[in-house]
């Protein structure tokens, strides 16, 4: 399994071939899971074959929004299937590696420890720091993409998210929780604030 070659490739492919709208599910973001993963992975004590597979999981999940936004994942598992084997990838290796890309698909899936760990790795975001800025990224991007959305929208669309989501991993769990919850605090302070300015502007 060739994955430094495989890293080069994906990546230019993603810079060469990515509509300028995209600007959340970008190559940065492509890097960002992947290392996430490979973190999760060693705390979970994944056993070495199933890292590689993994980090190529994580170098994939996203090319497929090269062919299309709208089931992405599903071209994405297309594109493992059509250029894995020239990086020395067997079918049971690409099976398992489409299988992991899959389960990224909201809502996730999870039934396998690697798949468990990939799906973590995709919302790392969602319990760091930089998660209003990586927000707004996706914001854009939707925008970009022809759905305008107003802010309050969008702060209730990810307090509901926030709400909803478990990770799947203790390791996830533990590294991210505490701060995840403290961003659902603030969402829920700006959901708040934005709103009552909205209501206050239509009643004067």
């Amino acid at each position: 399994m060739n994955l430094i070659n495989l890293t080069d490739f994906i990546l230019e492919k993603m810079k060469r071939e990515l509509p300028p709208t995209i600007v959340y599910h970008s190559p940065d973001h492509t890097l960002d899971v992947h290392d996430a993963a490979l973190r999760l992975a060693a705390m979970e004590g994944l056993d070495e074959r199933h890292t590689r597979l993994i980090r190529a999981a994580a170098l994939l999940h996203d090319a497929g929004i090269t062919v299309s936004f709208v089931d992405h994942e599903d071209y994405s598992a297309a594109i493992a299937q059509e250029y894995l084997p020239s990086f020395g990838f067997n079918e049971d290796d690409i099976r398992e590696v489409r299988s992991m890309i899959m389960a990224t698909k909201l809502p996730q899936t999870a039934a396998t420890l690697a798949e468990k760990i990939i799906c973590d790795a995709d919302l790392d975001y969602l319990g760091r720091p930089d998660f209003f800025v990586i927000g707004q990224k996706l914001r854009l991007e939707w925008e970009l993409s022809g759905n305008k959305i107003d802010l309050c929208e969008w702060y209730i669309i990810q307090m509901d998210f926030l709400r909803k989501h478990e990770y799947f991993t203790a390791s996830a769990a533990s590294l991210r929780n505490e701060r995840k919850w403290q961003n659902l605090k603030e969402i829920e302070h700006l959901c708040t604030a934005r709103c009552q300015q909205n209501i206050v502007k239509l009643n004067s």
